[in-house]
């Protein structure tokens, strides 16, 4: 099969990846800061999954500690996680080009024996998130470095190992950027940090993050969302929160609290991802005879 030819390809949040997803992400796809955003959100769902992360960075990123207190946002899990040897940060130059040159079956290998080690260390899978630089770095053949993104598919076929392959498209062009990411199944996208909604027939659907400091906008967004109900008295209204990156608990308690507040007889669906199910189901979402959570794949409109 070409490498640059996929039997499908889909567009998703962090949070619409599945478990086996090779995936891609690119400055096209996020602005500023925003890929930290992302990989706090990717780091924080594997973690919650118990599967072991490996962030593979760039030589020239933060360091170890700063990339662990930027992912812990004060909570103390991500240092606890490294600590416990749950959550690992290596360089890509250390991965890649150990001695400057880049050997593809050796890099294979070595994200193989990973696998294995994730599996014999207890985790329940194996979540990368590789930064690409070093191809630009050492003067890799672009024609080499699609053979390697395909020849790596094999991996995959571990429904527990999940990766995002992150390119920088000021270091490899537009033109290399877009056929690399035709040579991935899954393309990761930043949604908006503050929650949007959109009005569908049922309900509404809510994008973005819900965290501290999108709070407010999130709680705001939920009661936007669910006065779709008939206001007369008990109704039926969808929530569609596929497309949020992450949702810390004190929001998932407010959308159990507000469901918990509607008339009896009313009913408030959830369609969301299997994380965000967890996150409810912990905090006593079935005890609401108002909510009902179904967890389901990526929003339609994700692509």
């Amino acid at each position: 099969m070409s490498s640059e030819r996929s039997a499908e390809r889909r567009i998703v949040s962090v949070d619409g990846l599945r478990l086996g997803d090779h995936a891609c992400m690119g400055t096209a796809d996020v602005t500023g800061d925003a890929p930290w955003a992302v990989f706090t959100a990717y780091t924080r769902t594997s973690l919650a999954r118990r599967e072991k992360v490996l962030l593979v960075m760039d030589p020239d990123d933060l360091t170890d500690d700063e990339v662990v207190t930027l992912l812990d946002g004060g909570s103390g899990r991500a240092a606890a996680a490294r600590d416990s040897g749950q959550l690992v940060l290596r360089r890509n130059t250390e991965m890649y080009v150990p001695d400057g040159r880049f050997e593809k079956q050796r890099t294979i290998d070595a994200y193989r024996s990973e696998v294995d080690r994730s599996y014999a260390e207890g985790w329940s899978g194996l979540r990368v998130t590789a930064d690409m630089s070093w191809a630009a770095r050492v003067g890799l053949d672009q024609e080499r470095l699609l053979d390697y993104e395909a020849s790596v598919a094999p991996l995959f076929a571990d429904p527990l190992f999940t990766a995002i392959c992150w390119y920088d498209r000021r270091r490899f062009g537009d033109e290399l950027t877009a056929r690399i990411a035709r040579a991935h199944p899954v393309r990761v996208v930043r949604l908006p940090d503050s929650p949007a909604v959109t009005g569908i027939p049922e309900g509404g659907r809510i994008a973005g993050t819900a965290e501290p400091g999108t709070r407010p906008d999130f709680v705001e967004a939920l009661r936007e969302a669910l006065d779709h109900r008939n206001d007369s008295g008990p109704g039926h209204v969808v929530l569609d929160l596929r497309d949020l990156c992450f949702m810390e608990a004190h929001c998932a308690w407010q959308l159990i609290t507000l469901a918990s507040s509607l008339p009896p007889g009313s009913a408030v669906t959830v369609r969301c991802g299997e994380l965000l199910a967890l996150v409810l189901e912990q905090l006593g979402a079935a005890r609401v005879p108002q909510l009902v959570v179904r967890v389901e794949g990526e929003a339609a409109a994700a692509g």
